[in-house]
């Protein structure tokens, strides 16, 4: 076998980490790598720690990250690594716990996040284009990327350096504008990968979902699936830079789960091709604290359905069956870097890639595609079985260690509880419509993009026209007037047929009174047309409208230059002359609330205001209200939320730290499939349907005080904050349901390949979260039980000690373990019959 080891900016000998087509090359050394992705500003610092050494008891190797241009460039030239956005203390983090680490700085991320990551101050940078063969944007791209470069150089922490960082990425899912460009993509591709490697960091770098990729820069793939894929030269590896573990949310949309034995099944389909780098996008997904979820109407929660929950919690059982993957895999790494595989029908839609070395080393992977049936294979002269959907392992190509759709690990169940921690002392502050500060606010004709004034200062823009006379416009007085607020629907006609990013609310205002509000926009409809009735007096009249963003776009061709807001037309029906079209008269800006303005969220100025006390708050449930309360921080160290469940929409804050936008938007959309076998898209596997799609908003433990922490939020659209609740989330029930002969990585070892030892049968493990134990058993089965977690029932064969064993084994311990015997119970409940163990156990605080 020839081998092309391509050395990128050294010498072999001082260059740590190199490649060649079957692996990166640490030290000399091939790796299969295991990722996963953990975005800095999406958890707090005091949780950094925790979720890495979690993603290292998990079985990986490496953590990757984005980096966030607009949060460390906030203006030109003025930047922050503080606190959320400290990413030396991350990286360094990262390097505490022995991992390796993947700086994918873009600096265009996607990601979900606002404006994609970049500042939104570039956008007026004169003569602009984004992400194409443009000066000023090239300009600023090499500045931000030489800023993190050096930045990482100065601590030491590229592998080179003797550092944690041994991959880095530029760009990011370039692929489509480069085909929609053509020649000035093509241009700028070249560009940006001469500039990155130009930097001279040591390690290599890569562009995801960018075919054309020049060397030395690797492309690599992003999807549900990436076993189809292929690098542009023979001498490159095959990275998985996103092995995507669910989906994210929208508000008004259901929660997207990703079954994790399609999750197994897809790695383990991408390492038998050849494979040997995998990034789990997300494997903690984390909170879009403040105003950083992307838009339209991405949630505040990150969670992605990822093997550590948005709260830093373990999702089980996809961390432990990834986790039990990742045990396999190592096994199988000696043979897998050394060897190509030989690849061997077993059938019409099953086969083995076998990897055997120079060495002796074998590994092999039996698959079975087919989405419907369990099918027996003949391989070495060995009977297997194999589920549908699914892929042995064989490290020694003779016993199967792992099967990816046989979950043998815990289902964790989580519950939001209370924690009886009152929130106290409820007042209100009504946004004043009344008057403005002259200061604060301009006027000129017509309607102005909402982008353009606010710089995204604020979700928020007031458009007001004064000294409207109706009699002057030919209003007919037997007819109440009709409004007609037309936000921009159809600005641009690009071939993508693209819409504009819309405002997600309009409310009206006539004479400092709230008349009505406008309609929501959805992802499918993101334009909006309102049409109700105001009443004008004769004389003078004043119309203000508020328009709301909820995040800016994210994604798409040249999505700087696309519109927000209020663009028209703005017309009056029910005139004499049929309508009064107001989009040319002269309109008067504001950006943000008065609220914004005065800092009502901060508790050095909360006050700063008259606040209206007690029951009143309740009573009135108006739109554009301030509330704010006091609680104490409940003890224990179990992570909380915010039950918003009574509020509509705004955005809420403790002690001056965002939350972020809370919406209780109902979920619509078909949540009753639930399947593991066939592809994947997110619309297959949903929770959530006709419920609010987020009803619960993490609340770092490490902001809080012991005392009189401030909570305050406004409310755009009405709610009562009196309901508002603080919850702790929490391990509340656990299942397993396990087969007596499940693979057992136990049960091979290479020191005794060929020797005749007993066979080791496999157990069910149960384990409460911190501080809990198992206070009792509420199902127990050993036999042929039928149903999931939640929902057990016995089958016709039933040892009548099942529960006894359970009982006597767990109650009153955090985690327990039983033997799958018929030995175990006792008797053989019914034999010549394939047997299991089902149980379903409940978990309480300690005493």
């Amino acid at each position: 076998m020839v081998v092309v080891v391509v050395v990128l900016g050294c010498g072999v000998v001082e260059c740590s980490v190199t490649y060649d087509r079957k692996a990166l090359i640490i030290n000399g050394q091939r790796r299969i790598l295991i990722s996963g992705s953990i975005h800095y500003p999406r958890s707090t610092p005091e949780m950094w720690e925790d979720l890495i050494n979690k993603a290292k008891e998990g079985g990986l190797d490496v953590i990757e990250t984005y980096v966030f241009w607009n949060v460390h460039e906030p203006s030109p030239g003025n930047y922050n690594f503080e606190g959320r956005y400290d990413l030396v203390r991350f990286v360094k983090t990262i390097q505490k716990a022995g991992l390796y680490a993947h700086l994918r700085i873009g600096p265009y991320v996607c990601a979900e996040w606002n404006f994609g990551g970049l500042p939104v101050w570039l956008k007026f940078v004169p003569g602009i284009s984004f992400r194409t063969d443009n000066e000023p944007f090239k300009t600023a791209m090499k500045g931000f990327t030489k800023k993190i470069v050096n930045m990482m150089k100065t601590e030491n922490l590229y592998e080179s350096q003797g550092g944690p960082i041994i991959l880095s990425q530029i760009e990011n899912e370039y692929g489509p504008q480069a085909n929609l460009l053509g020649a000035p993509g093509r241009q700028y591709v070249t560009w940006a990968a001469d500039m990155a490697v130009g930097l001279d960091t040591g390690v290599p770098w890569v562009m995801c979902k960018e075919d054309d990729a020049p060397d030395p820069v690797i492309n690599t793939c992003n999807g549900f699936y990436c076993d189809a894929f292929s690098p542009n030269k023979p001498y490159k590896p095959m990275i998985w830079t996103e092995a995507w573990t669910g989906w994210f949310t929208e508000f008004g949309g259901p929660v997207h789960q990703r079954p994790v034995e399609d999750l197994a099944f897809s790695v383990a389909r991408f390492l038998q091709k050849g494979g040997s780098f995998v990034n789990y996008y997300m494997y903690h997904g984390g909170t879009n604290f403040g105003r950083s979820a992307g838009g339209p109407f991405i949630t505040t929660s990150y969670d992605y359905d990822a093997p550590v929950d948005e709260y830093g919690l373990i999702r089980q059982p996809k961390y432990g069956h990834m986790k039990e993957l990742h045990k396999a895999v190592r096994l199988c790494e000696k043979a897998l870097v050394s060897a190509d595989p030989t690849v061997t029908s077993l059938g019409s839609l099953q086969e083995a890639y076998v990897y055997s070395s120079e060495s002796g080393d074998c590994a092999a992977f039996l698959s079975n595609y087919d989405t419907n049936s369990k099918v027996g294979v003949m391989f070495n002269n060995m009977h297997y079985s194999l589920p549908p959907w699914s892929i042995s392992i064989l490290p020694d190509c003779k016993n199967v260690v792992f099967n990816t759709a046989k979950v043998g690990v815990q289902t964790s169940q989580m519950e939001m509880l209370p924690t009886n921690t009152e929130i106290f002392s409820w007042e209100t502050y009504n946004e004043d419509l009344s008057s403005s500060d002259d200061s604060s606010t301009f006027s000129t004709l017509g309607l102005l993009e909402q982008i353009n004034v606010t710089r995204d200062s604020s979700d928020y823009l007031w458009y007001t026209t004064r000294n409207l006379n109706p009699v002057q416009g030919g209003l007919n007085k037997t007819n109440m007037p009709e409004s007609k607020v037309i936000p921009n629907t159809n600005t641009h006609n690009w071939t993508y047929k693209i819409k504009t990013l819309p405002v997600q609310i309009v409310l009206i205002s006539v004479h400092q009174r709230l008349s009505c509000e406008g309609p929501f926009g959805t992802m499918e409809k993101r334009g909006l047309t309102f049409t109700g009735k105001v009443n004008l007096r004769s004389g003078s009249n004043k119309i203000s409208l508020l328009s709301v963003a909820v995040g800016l776009p994210y994604i798409g061709g040249h999505f700087e230059t696309w519109n927000t807001g209020i663009l028209g037309p703005v017309a009056l029906r029910g005139l004499d002359q049929g309508k009064w079209d107001l989009s040319w008269a002269k309109w008067t800006y504001q950006v943000g609330l008065k609220g914004e303005a005065m800092n009502l969220v901060s508790p050095s100025s909360v006050s700063s205001v008259d606040w209206t006390k007690g029951s009143l708050v309740a009573q009135k449930q108006q739109p554009l209200a301030w509330h704010k309360a006091y609680f104490s921080a409940p003890e224990g160290d179990k992570p909380l939320a915010l039950d918003m469940s009574s509020m509509g929409k705004g955005q809420l804050w403790v002690n001056g730290q965002s939350l972020g936008r809370y919406w209780t938007a109902y979920a619509a959309g078909d949540c009753s499939g639930y399947s593991y076998t066939g592809i994947f898209k997110p619309q297959k596997c949903q929770v959530g349907c006709g419920q609010p799609t987020q009803r619960w908003y993490h609340l770092p433990r490490s902001w809080l005080k012991p005392t009189q922490n401030l909570l305050v939020l406004f409310e755009e659209i009405g709610g009562d904050p009196t309901r508002i609740t603080l919850v702790k989330r929490s391990v509340t029930s656990i299942c397993a349901d396990v087969a007596e002969y499940h693979p057992n990585i136990k049960n091979w070892q290479v020191e005794s390949y060929g020797k005749m030892e007993e066979f080791r049968m496999p157990r069910v493990h149960l384990h409460c979260g911190p501080g809990q134990s198992i206070s009792s058993i509420k199902f127990a089965s050993f036999g042929t039980p039928l149903g999931t977690c939640g929902s057990f029932q016995q089958g016709t064969c039933h040892a009548p000690t099942s529960y006894t064993v359970l009982a006597k084994k767990c109650i009153g311990q955090q985690r327990c373990s039983v033997t799958i015997s018929s030995r175990n119970f006792g008797r053989d409940p019914c034999p010549n019959t394939s047997k299991r163990l089902s149980v379903e156990a409940i978990c309480a605080p300690l005493d």
